[in-house]
């Protein structure tokens, strides 16, 4: 039924770049199949030249400057081009054979990118619902409710040419490996854990630290050990965490080729570093900022951390230490996000560097669902918790309309008008604006007067 849904859902994704996030993440795998190297400035010249990434400073920070090693900078990683290579290249055979400019720039190019983040997006509630199950026990209507409750949603569908839903997927994978993994933390398991980090942090560099929920957890099964056999489980314990480690650094070692050919060092570009303040000063405006806080754009999220916060103090042992687990790395996420001066991600749709942790959310609302929906009277709380989960999803897709149609200041939320246009003026124009969605999609990219 699920794969049916999705199946039927491809014609709303929007085979579409004109970001610069996008244009930087696309030019990385432009550049490497066509031009065999990490040199973007004829990526960038190409999308400029036909007014695309023609945002403010976008020619002064990646057509005028130079990395150490005289390159145009990149804020992008090498992990979302690994995943997209299988559809890019299915791309370059239907452009060869169906008469499209064979050039990586050309529609079909473009839409399989498109189309393979939605596919990755989609594989991540997959993930994120089996995680679930594996948990908690269910988890197939907290997968469906986070898949069009959150804004995964748009960046599945309206912007899949950024990073976020092969985010969404690496954190996805990294997560299932990991509760896999902990059952026995052999050497093997160990292998597989550290190579799923590496790709999620060749998608997304911050989200690689995301790997210390699992360390935690590590450690404190670790410190656990045999007291029969402690020299063998000791010995067992060090050898799983030296082939984790080991097999994250030669996982990562393209990436690290990448950045010392595209920036002179075999790390990221100093504009992205430098652009960090680790005491996180905006921490908590990234959940709760009226303007642009996470918990905001996205209620949904409410109600999924109440859910881990909930695995946490009321589980059994196992799911104690997942929910504990997933509500640190939540927090990590928060801290990070908070670290970044672009804060705000203002100009983006929503919080989109929590999309990450679709999976985790998954196992919390499906946590939050257990508990509300045993709660009594029955007869009360079931329909009020289902009129409060209309409202969260319906809040989603109603801002992602408000964003596409130029209703709302995409630079931020104004909470109390974008909720009487969500609930009022936008019921109104649903059926227009699905028209125009499906079939006059170019209507919501014209210039307005």
């Amino acid at each position: 039924m699920l794969v049916a849904a999705f199946v039927l859902s491809l014609p709303a994704v929007t085979p579409r770049i004109y970001a610069s996030d996008e244009i930087q993440y696309f030019s990385y795998l432009r550049s490497l199949w066509f031009d065999r190297d990490v040199s973007f400035e004829n990526e960038y010249e190409y999308f400029y030249q036909r007014n695309v990434g023609r945002g403010e400073g976008f020619h002064a920070t990646f057509l005028e400057q130079y990395t150490d090693a005289g390159r145009r900078p990149s804020f992008a990683t090498l992990g979302s081009a690994m995943l997209w290579a299988p559809f890019y290249l299915a791309g370059d055979v239907i452009a060869r054979t169906a008469g499209h400019e064979a050039d990586g720039f050309s529609y079909p190019y473009i839409a399989a990118i498109a189309y393979g983040s939605a596919f990755y997006g989609f594989v991540a509630i997959l993930l994120s619902i089996r995680a679930a199950r594996a948990v908690i026990g269910h988890g197939m209507l907290a997968g469906l409710l986070v898949w069009i409750g959150t804004p995964l949603l748009f960046y599945m569908y309206v912007s899949p040419p950024y990073s976020h839903a092969c985010s969404a997927f690496a954190v996805a994978l990294f997560v299932t490996v990991w509760l896999h993994v902990r059952e026995s933390w052999t050497v093997r398991g160990a292998i597989a854990l550290g190579l799923s980090g590496a790709l999620m942090a060749m998608v997304r560099e911050q989200d690689a630290f995301l790997a210390i929920g699992p360390a935690v957890d590590f450690v404190v099964t670790a410190l656990g050990i045999n007291r029969r056999q402690p020299g063998a489980s000791i010995a067992a314990a060090v050898s799983a965490a030296a082939a984790g480690c080991s097999s994250f650094f030669v996982g990562i070692i393209p990436q690290l080729l990448a950045y010392k050919a595209l920036n002179g060092r075999f790390g990221p570009s100093a504009l992205v570093t430098r652009k960090m303040s680790w005491e996180s000063p905006n921490a908590l405006n990234v959940l709760a900022s009226p303007e642009h806080g996470f918990f905001i754009w996205t209620p949904l999220a409410v109600l999924a951390i109440a859910g881990l916060v909930l695995m946490m103090t009321r589980g059994d042992g196992r799911a104690r230490r997942v929910g504990a687990c997933a509500l640190l790395m939540v927090a990590i996420q928060v801290y990070v996000s908070g670290s970044v001066d672009s804060w705000t991600v203002a100009g983006a749709f929503g919080q989109r560097r929590f999309v990450a942790v679709t999976i985790l959310l998954t196992i919390g609302l499906a946590a939050c669902l257990s508990a509300a929906l045993d709660a009594r009277p029955r007869a009360i709380v079931r329909p009020a918790v289902g009129v409060l989960l209309a409202a969260c999803v319906w809040w989603n897709i109603a801002l992602m309309a408000e964003f596409g149609t130029g209703l709302m200041n995409r630079q931020r939320l104004e909470p109390r008008r974008n909720a009487y246009d969500a609930f009022v003026t936008l019921p109104r124009m649903l059926p227009d604006l699905v028209r125009r969605y499906f079939f006059d999609r170019p209507s919501f990219y014209r210039q307005r007067p």
